[in-house]
């Protein structure tokens, strides 16, 4: 039973659709991260909400999340968000970055991130983790697949951090630092309903084109992501340790 206290630090914009049937993204995270008798807050990023200084120390940690964004970009809520990651990376703090969250955590301790090369990443990935990162001795196994929807990825780690997994398209899919920080480049909160509402809101902001659309979304039918096994990682991360 969890007797922690833990905050999601929430960059992504809801859409009436995952509100109305998740609770919004901070609920999605909440159906894959909770065990009973823990506290979870929710701070609105880009509302301008952040955790007060003073409070740091009665949380066991952080979650970010995705976002729209991008995490190179020099909106102020971002540097201010890259402001209160240094100082929970000083604090030594667990926190867990997810897509916008993963790369945003890579560039406030130093790193660098941008545009993919190969473009957008979108559907269930096949992650390969590196034999170094003895993930499966936490019963992960050695390839294990993830919803992905990104176009940004990680260019260079911060110094000292340490690539856990990888892909065919994205050199960094998983990195920690020290034993308090993991980014996951994939997402593994979500399901495959949101993602087809996701691919739906990128037509329509015309982000991806039809066919390609059409591709993910037939081979969508034939996939599976490892949820569980995602799970049980995250939740290790968070309240123990890898």
């Amino acid at each position: 039973m969890g007797k922690g206290r833990f905050g999601v630090l929430l960059c992504a914009e809801d859409s009436d659709y995952v509100r109305k049937r998740y609770g919004g993204i901070f609920g999605v995270f909440l159906g894959m991260l909770t065990e009973e008798g823990e506290t979870w807050d929710v701070f609105r990023v880009f509302s301008g909400e952040l955790p007060e200084d003073d409070d740091l120390a009665d949380y066991d940690g952080f979650v970010i999340t995705g976002s729209c964004r991008d995490a190179h970009g020099n909106d102020p809520c971002i540097s201010d968000l890259c402001f209160l990651l240094k100082r929970l990376h000083a604090l030594r703090k667990r926190v867990l970055g997810v897509c916008f969250g993963h790369q945003v955590l890579c560039r406030a301790l130093g790193g660098k991130t941008g545009r993919a090369a190969g473009g957008w990443d979108i559907g269930v990935t096949s992650v390969k983790i590196l034999p170094s990162a003895s993930l499966p001795a936490h019963g992960i196994p050695s390839s294990i697949s993830v919803i992905e929807c990104h176009r940004d990825e990680i260019l260079e780690l911060p110094p000292a951090a340490e690539v856990l997994a990888w892909s065919d398209k994205t050199k960094v899919e998983m990195f920690k630092l020290g034993d308090h920080i993991l980014g996951i480049q994939g997402h593994p909160e979500y399901n495959k309903d949101i993602l087809l509402h996701l691919i739906d809101r990128l037509l329509h902001r015309n982000l991806i084109d039809v066919s390609h659309a059409d591709k993910v979304k037939e081979k969508l039918d034939k996939d599976e992501p490892h949820r569980e096994a995602w799970k049980r990682l995250c939740r290790s991360f968070l309240k123990g340790g890898l």
